[in-house]
């Protein structure tokens, strides 16, 4: 795999790219002077971009990005940051990229309704471009992330997950909205089925070996101060592939003291230990395995387009995907 950065790979849509930050600029401004100023703060969080890149992409394979591709970009990336303010009132996280959280400065309630307000927005810019066929894949996609959600905190309660559920959990929770952004920005040009449905199935994929890779690096990624630390997963009690392999690859002797150390409270865990335990009993190599391989299949849906440049983009982007660092 050739080592590229996201910059580089982005290229190629950099005008594109362009265009809509002003758009989702302009679009996401209330007459409320407080909604203002939150707003201004969030958008000093910048992310990677890598949902409206999508969304960007998958029209471009097909046509030419529209009025209607920024439409999409920024109802989903509008929908993924209210996600992201809801997630951190609900996890009662003080800081988001490297900046103190929404809640953390204005508490829960401005949280939770600011959220709400991105989510409003998004769906108000739908409606008034008339893009109803980007409500009807939205809200089952909200639905989906919503049932993912639920069934985590389930599965983390009771310390029983299983490797079919985890990705019925990944693929409802992080994949969905990954698949929605290709699926948007193809039905923005196209009325093909047999080319959105590729799209959707290569977002899919790519969103489930996007969680993997997260979920590998919560044991040996590299902490930072954007990043999550080290074992944040173990903390919370999440049994992730590498942990679920690990569990079914060891004797039961080892694995009740691992689920022993983490009914533990946090200030009472070691993390090491279990760290030192997805490595040994072969839970890091066993989920890059299963990471490559949803790359492999993400990959092969492309085959059907003839857009050589943009293919080869969403193939870079999937390599990127897998071999991130953080």
């Amino acid at each position: 795999m050739r080592n590229l950065n996201l910059s580089e790979i982005t290229q190629v849509v950099n005008n594109e790219l362009e265009i809509f930050n002003q758009k989702f600029r302009d679009s996401i401004w209330s007459e409320n002077k407080i909604v203002n100023i939150i707003i201004k703060y969030l958008l000093k969080q910048k992310g990677k971009k890598i949902r409206p890149l999508l969304v960007i992409l998958s029209s471009k394979i097909i046509g030419e990005v529209t009025d209607r591709t920024y439409r999409g970009a920024t109802l989903v990336e509008l929908l993924h940051t209210a996600t992201l303010v809801h997630d951190d009132v609900v996890d009662e996280s003080e800081t988001r990229r490297g900046l103190p959280s929404i809640n953390a400065i204005w508490k829960n309630k401005a949280g939770v309704l600011i959220g709400d307000y991105l989510l409003a927005k998004g769906l108000m810019i739908a409606v008034d471009g008339q893009d109803f066929d980007f409500l009807k894949v939205i809200t089952n996609t909200v639905k989906r992330m919503s049932e993912g959600e639920l069934l985590q905190s389930s599965k983390t309660r009771k310390l029983n997950n299983d490797e079919e559920t985890y990705y019925k959990i990944i693929s409802d929770k992080t994949a969905s909205l990954i698949a929605t952004c290709c699926e948007i920005g193809a039905r923005a040009v196209s009325n093909d089925e047999s080319k959105i449905n590729a799209m959707k199935n290569y977002g899919e994929y790519l969103g489930i070996a996007f969680q993997i890779r997260d979920d590998i690096l919560d044991y040996v990624g590299k902490k930072t101060i954007l990043g999550k630390p080290l074992g944040g997963d173990i903390r919370e009690k999440k049994l992730t592939l590498p942990l679920i392999f690990a569990l079914k690859n060891s004797n039961q002797k080892t694995a009740n003291e691992i689920l022993s150390v983490l009914k533990k409270k946090e200030k009472n865990m070691d993390v090491n230990k279990v760290i030192d335990f997805v490595i040994q009993n072969g839970g890091i190599e066993y989920s890059e395995n299963a990471a490559r391989s949803f790359g492999v299949k993400a990959k092969d849906e492309l085959n059907i387009f003839e857009n050589q440049m943009i293919k080869n983009t969403l193939s870079d982007l999937v390599d990127y995907i897998l071999e991130r660092k953080k």
